[in-house]
């Protein structure tokens, strides 16, 4: 069943739409609207889990911060009214909000469908977004006063020291654990995570508390194989403070849970980000929906690999919105082919690499 975000006078969007699949990537120049993208589903989101909400606040709840109600009113805009709607199949869930005439911080619901669409309706670990300014190297990390079992990472990736410490013994679902787990292997939360974080960014033995007395929680990292004192995270570079989150939200999705990442790749050598991408990829093989924004070629090839190498994700189930130059807010939507292809390659779509070695080539000529 096809699910689409349509968009609609919100800030560079006329109008938009964009289909979500399990794993949906956002990519493209500055400035195009893959962000854009992002907030709108997040103020769907606010409306969704405060059903007696009148207004969305545009600046607080998941990290948003977009200023006030005229700043993000397209300015062709015909009325003073924003739409975001979610389409399964044929069913529309219509979210509309009202622009008010003063500086207001908000927006004004003044239609909400009477049933929330699954895509935000997850409560808890089943809704993880992370936005593009994590938290670097932290020797505390801060701690949620939330249910137990709703403990996530954070929008920052705040509480991820917490959330592992409470469910490091949780059971990882059988679809999300490493590939070299067997049927001897540790299949608990805090020893898959070790495993992933070592193929991603280097292997890594890794300790999460949260002690007793203290609004604090902690990680602290090891070399295995060695006995000695435990590494501070200042000492382990923004790699692991920044991709830990993701790797720790991804192995807590449930089945029919969303993860929203931007900027996975961030701060992670280039076989990171394509080790990384893998892992996203068999995230949303596993049952969950994965929407990604990013601007590394490596992450797509490695969710090409999770397709085609991997075989833990359908080619159907991937759809990459390149926003490029011209498309008047439109972006163009490529496939993976069976093969792990994509059945489209746009101008301005990875292609910086081949025009400097193009350009380097010619240079070198030149110089004989």
């Amino acid at each position: 069943m096809t699910t689409t975000l349509a968009i609609r006078n919100f800030k560079r969007f006329v109008s938009i739409e964009l289909e979500i699949r399990p794993l949906t990537v956002l990519t493209g120049l500055n400035g195009t609207g893959k962000s854009t993208a992002i907030q709108a589903l997040l103020l769907a989101r606010q409306v969704a889990e405060n059903a007696g909400a009148r207004v969305v606040q545009l600046n607080g709840p998941y990290g948003l911060a977009l200023g006030e109600a005229f700043d993000i009113l397209h300015p062709e805009a015909e009325r003073q009214e924003i739409e975001i709607r979610i389409d399964v199949g044929e069913v529309p869930y219509r979210y509309l909000f009202d622009v008010p005439d003063d500086r207001a911080l908000n927006l004004l619901v003044r239609d909400r469908p009477a049933d929330v669409p699954d895509l935000l309706a997850g409560h808890g670990v089943s809704f993880s977004y992370l936005n593009a300014e994590r938290l670097g190297p932290r020797d505390q990390l801060d701690v949620t006063a939330e249910d137990r079992d709703r403990v996530g990472v954070g929008v920052r990736g705040e509480y991820t020291a917490q959330a592992l410490a409470l469910h490091e013994t949780t059971e990882v679902r059988e679809l999300l654990r490493h590939p070299s787990t067997g049927a001897e292997g540790v299949t608990t939360l805090r020893t898959q995570v070790e495993t992933w974080a070592s193929e991603v960014i280097r292997p890594i033995r890794i300790t999460a508390q949260w002690p007793a007395g203290i609004t604090a929680s902690l990680i602290r990292f090891q070399e295995p194989g060695v006995v000695g004192e435990q590494i501070r995270p200042a000492n382990m570079g923004f790699g692991f403070s920044y991709a830990l989150p993701v790797i720790v939200a991804g192995l807590l999705m449930p089945i029919g849970g969303v993860l929203v990442v931007e900027n996975p790749e961030a701060h992670l050598h280039p076989a990171g980000q394509s080790r990384l991408g893998r892992f996203l990829g068999q995230v949303a093989g596993s049952g969950a929906h994965v929407i990604v924004e990013t601007h590394s070629d490596h992450l797509i090839n490695g969710i090409r690999l999770a397709v085609m190498e991997d075989r833990v994700l359908e080619s159907r189930g991937v759809i990459v919105h390149f926003f490029g130059e011209g498309t008047d807010g439109h972006p163009t939507a490529i496939e993976l082919t069976g093969r792990g292809g994509l059945t489209s390659w746009p101008t301005g779509f990875f292609d910086q690499i081949e025009n400097d070695l193009g350009r380097l080539a010619r240079a070198k000529r030149g110089k004989g």
